[in-house]
């Protein structure tokens, strides 16, 4: 994995303009112990139930969560359904706009799902997928306006339930082009054509089947079709593709693929809600796409693996991307870019990080007591390794005596190092700058002035750590005591 383009930092300083059909998604928990005397159907005894935002809301909910500010534009009805979805939206720790308005002449939209165990029994729907009334229209587009000029980007969440109309969605693609806004569109529809104007749209297998003709089922079907709506529509293309992952297409890029994260799926219901909102918040930060689609991923991956619509938080997929970055990484041995995303999420965690450097010849017990005593005073150990080339300019010809691939692997095994990175340059300041240590440690036969980085650490309010060296404990002298002549003099 490359240094990735998200800062999660900047999340809180974007706005998102999220307009589209909200929903109240209930579930409803019981238990079956029997079938109906009148009719050949479980008899469902419920237990307990709980609502939650859904459809757009969700969407909004989701981005609130992972730190953006959040405005919500939409319709519900003049109903306790429309009461608890506002509710929903503003008792929360995060910051939604409720920008909802109420139409009296149509129901909010409510999915209710009745769940016995893990397992949905039924689902009914209580909706009018009739298109809203142009009063309605010119409110709603008069909020867009309000909020255009300060949002980040425009999330369109369409379930066909009649608010995004054609009138509607043309003005909201003028409003955005003219105030340089992105438009990202997550599809219902059967036709794309009336979201022509937009970024970027995120259809799933089914719905960009369905609307291009093309079986997607396969790789070269996906790109088939995504490549007619880039040339038809002039519109960047991310493919949600259940168990296959993603995939983004985008003109003038190759495509870009990030492989399915979920280890194991309760409910996809919403999940596509979190990927839409994790991309936008990332890609409003102004990440590259197609980073903000791994990042869509992990958190589209975190909400099939919960119960009934989620809401996934920051901390959450920071905590899947480091898993993700360590897994399958060798001992711990890994490139510079990949060290920088590790150090970045342990550092978003709250992790306190160590550094420290060498050649790590012919490993001793010095070294190791050195490394338990830095490992001690910080949550995470990096050490950096110098090359063999290097190695060879700092010491001579006749080092070093193991191979950089032997030094590594050795220094990996080591239960106090989280991460071991080679290094060609003669100083590991390079390293320094960008993995950002908050500790840094070399023996104390160095005085702090001489420690390589220093000053880029304390600049960040960080600590130099000089540690005591164990007597008669080095490379040197080991190389010594094996060819028979003795350690060298202090």
């Amino acid at each position: 994995m490359s240094a990735s383009s998200i800062r999660t930092e900047a999340f809180a300083q974007t706005t998102c303009l999220v307009l589209g059909d909200a929903m109240l998604d209930v579930y409803v928990h019981g238990e079956v112990a029997r079938i109906s005397p009148e009719a050949p159907i479980p008899v469902l005894t419920i237990t307990s139930s709980k609502s939650m935002p859904g459809g757009a809301a969700n969407v909004a909910a989701n981005l609130a969560a992972l730190g953006a500010k959040s405005v919500l534009l939409g319709v519900v009805g003049a109903d306790s359904q429309g009461q608890q979805l506002r509710q929903l939206m503003t008792s929360g720790r995060h910051e939604i706009v409720d920008g909802l308005l109420t139409a009296p002449d149509r129901p909010t939209t409510v999915k209710t799902r009745y769940m016995c165990n893990a397992h949905q029994m039924l689902r009914a729907d209580q909706e009018c997928r009739r298109a809203i009334p142009v009063g309605l229209e010119d409110a709603l587009l008069a909020q867009v306006q309000h909020w255009i000029g300060r949002a980040s980007l425009v999330v369109l969440s369409d379930y066909d339930k009649g608010v995004l109309t054609p009138r509607l969605l043309a003005e909201v693609m003028r409003l955005a082009a003219a105030a340089g806004k992105p438009v990202i569109v997550d599809p219902k529809r059967d036709s794309f054509a009336a979201y022509r104007g937009a970024t970027l749209i995120k259809p799933n297998v089914a719905e960009l089947q369905r609307a291009t003709g093309i079986d997607a089922h396969s790789d070269a079907g996906v790109a088939e079709a995504a490549g007619q709506l880039i040339e038809k529509l002039g519109m960047d293309v991310l493919v949600t593709r259940s168990e296959k992952g993603m995939s983004l297409f985008r003109k003038g890029h190759p495509p870009a693929h990030a492989s399915s994260q979920a280890r194991e799926v309760f409910d996809v219901s919403g999940a596509g809600d979190t990927a839409l909102a994790a991309f936008a918040v990332a890609l409003a930060s102004g990440a590259d796409a197609a980073d903000a689609m791994q990042f869509a991923n992990t958190a589209s991956g975190i909400a099939v693996t919960r119960l009934g619509t989620a809401v996934i938080s920051l901390a959450e997929i920071k905590a899947a991307q480091s898993a993700q970055i360590l897994e399958g990484v060798a001992d711990r041995i890994v490139s510079a870019d990949r060290a920088a995303a590790m150090c970045r999420l342990w550092r978003d965690l709250g992790l306190r990080i160590g550094f420290t450097n060498g050649c790590f010849d012919i490993l001793h017990a010095g070294h190791v007591t050195m490394l338990k005593k830095v490992a001690a005073q910080c949550d995470r150990l990096v050490v950096a390794l110098n090359t063999d080339a290097s190695v060879r300019r700092l010491k001579g010809p006749s080092r070093p005596v193991q191979d950089e691939a032997s030094r590594a692997q050795v220094i990996a095994s080591l239960a106090a190092v989280d991460l071991v990175v080679l290094f060609d340059a003669d100083t590991p300041v390079g390293l320094i700058e960008s993995l950002e240590p908050d500790l840094l440690a070399k023996g104390a036969d160095y005085q702090e002035h001489e420690v390589v980085g220093a000053d880029l650490v304390k600049a960040r309010g960080g600590k130099v750590v000089l540690v005591d060296l164990v007597p008669d404990q080095s490379t040197t002298n080991a190389i010594r005591r094996a060819k028979g002549l003795g350690s060298a003099p202090d």
